[in-house]
């Protein structure tokens, strides 16, 4: 991987982090969160080593920014939902913080290897394993044959395994 020169990191970070992290605070209404995306988006553009290849420095950056506001959004909806699965079971069966610590991040990584894919190869992989329809079924919820639907859940699968396997 091409590094970026340190020079035009710093650059890069000296004329945009304050209107970066600005242009955060007013979609997040949080000085904290916004800060700690701004990095986030700094750290983006170091670890993709394009840093002396942008032209359009803020809307390059506000690209970035979205992304990871998208990304942090569905992060906090899965595990709002997780929570909530939880809070309906019984005690006695609730998880040990620890478990539900890595069950929300088993999730994240499941929902991260899914965003790559098309809409209706991650909805028929969550239907599949998330509600445990045949493929007839969701051949019929999705207007689609079953034999696409066991391509796109082979599809889904595959990039699960790639995207889990260390």
């Amino acid at each position: 991987m091409n590094q970026p020169s340190t020079s035009t990191v710093e650059t890069l970070y000296l004329d945009h982090h304050a209107w970066l992290r600005g242009w955060l605070q007013r979609r997040l209404d949080n000085s904290s969160d916004a800060s700690d995306l701004a990095q986030d988006t700094f750290v983006s553009v170091i670890s993709t080593g394009n840093a002396s290849d942008i032209r359009e420095p803020r809307p390059f950056l506000a690209t970035i920014a979205r992304r990871l506001l998208a990304h942090r959004h569905r992060r906090h909806l899965l595990e709002t939902a997780y929570l909530e699965a939880l809070a309906a079971l019984p005690e006695a069966s609730m998880p040990s913080p620890e478990t539900r610590l890595i069950v929300i991040q088993v999730l994240q990584e499941i929902d991260q290897a899914l965003d790559g894919l098309p809409p209706p190869v991650r909805q028929a992989f969550l239907l599949a394993q998330l509600e445990g329809l045949t493929y007839e079924q969701i051949a019929t919820l999705l207007h689609i044959s079953t034999s696409s639907v066991k391509q796109y859940l082979t599809r889904a699968n595959r990039q699960c395994l790639f995207a889990l396997t260390p």
